[in-house]
């Protein structure tokens, strides 16, 4: 059990007032990180640029401009396999594809944790 001490209201001057539990005051976790959406409210509105990388190939000029209506490109990827998800060009999760109202889609299956350096 923590030793966390918290402080509560004087239950001996009105003894048929019992607090509520918003009116208790906790101690500040220092280490507590928990965020909500209001806390980046300032963000909202900030544009980002988001890829789903189907799978990638390679090839040279030449077979590219050869490339016409119906070609079929060969990806290094597998049907079913996870797709992966960049936000301004960092990879931050992998997902599916998903149809949506019969358009294409895709759902995050992994959020992908990278070290700042």
């Amino acid at each position: 059990m923590s030793d966390v001490k918290v402080d509560l209201p004087e239950l001996d001057r009105n003894p048929d007032v019992i607090p509520r539990p918003e009116d208790i005051a906790f101690p500040q976790d220092p280490d507590d990180t928990t965020r909500s959406a209001e806390d980046l409210e300032a963000v909202f509105d900030v544009p980002v640029q988001v890829s789903a990388v189907l799978g990638r190939a390679k090839m040279d000029v030449g077979e590219l401009l050869k490339l016409g209506p119906g070609a079929v490109l060969e990806l290094d990827r597998k049907v079913g396999e996870a797709i992966d998800i960049y936000i301004n060009n960092r990879l931050v999760a992998r997902g599916e594809v998903v149809l949506v109202e019969e358009k294409l889609g895709v759902t995050m299956t992994e959020i992908i944790k990278s070290e700042r350096g």
